[in-house]
């Protein structure tokens, strides 16, 4: 006679637990291939993702406040530019250089370097801002995910 095959066996289920693994090689393989410079702000990034990876941060949160985002992506830039000379060290230069002597005052009374100090840096590089930005909300992102895989509750 026919021996019965086993449901299980009729039906196999797929493996769910290699899709993890997959998107996880797939994911450090396009890291992989970012440029120089996204692969130098990189750790910049992961290193304050993980210094805001507890349990109940506002990270996890349904809507993260936009605020407390653009203040993560504050001290990430922060810290780029204190410890990275391959994004500052031509501008630095050039704008000690670029100043005229005695720091003369313009229309407002205020002289040219506490002008540009008063702008802040916001001007100096915005595509090195949006770049971090990006960085972080993508890094944010795949951090979220894995929290809810792992957070699941099956009851």
């Amino acid at each position: 006679m026919d021996a019965k095959m086993p449901y299980y066996m009729a039906y196999p289920m797929p493996f769910s637990y290699d899709d993890e693994r997959t998107e996880r090689m797939d994911f450090e393989y396009m890291k992989s291939m970012y440029p120089d410079a996204a692969k130098r702000i990189l750790p910049y990034v992961e290193e304050e993702c993980d210094r805001m990876e507890y349990e109940n941060s506002m990270v996890y949160d349904q809507c993260p406040d936009k605020l407390q985002l653009r203040l993560m992506c504050r001290r990430v830039y922060d810290n780029v530019r204190k410890r990275e000379r391959i994004f500052f060290g031509a501008e630095e230069e050039a704008g000690s250089s670029g100043t005229s002597g005695g720091g003369e005052t313009g229309i407002s009374g205020i002289s040219g370097t506490a002008r540009e100090r008063g702008r802040g840096d916001r001007d100096r590089s915005p595509s090195l801002r949006d770049l971090i930005e990006v960085m972080l909300y993508q890094e944010l992102y795949k951090r979220r995910c894995d929290h809810r895989r792992r957070c699941r509750r099956f009851y």
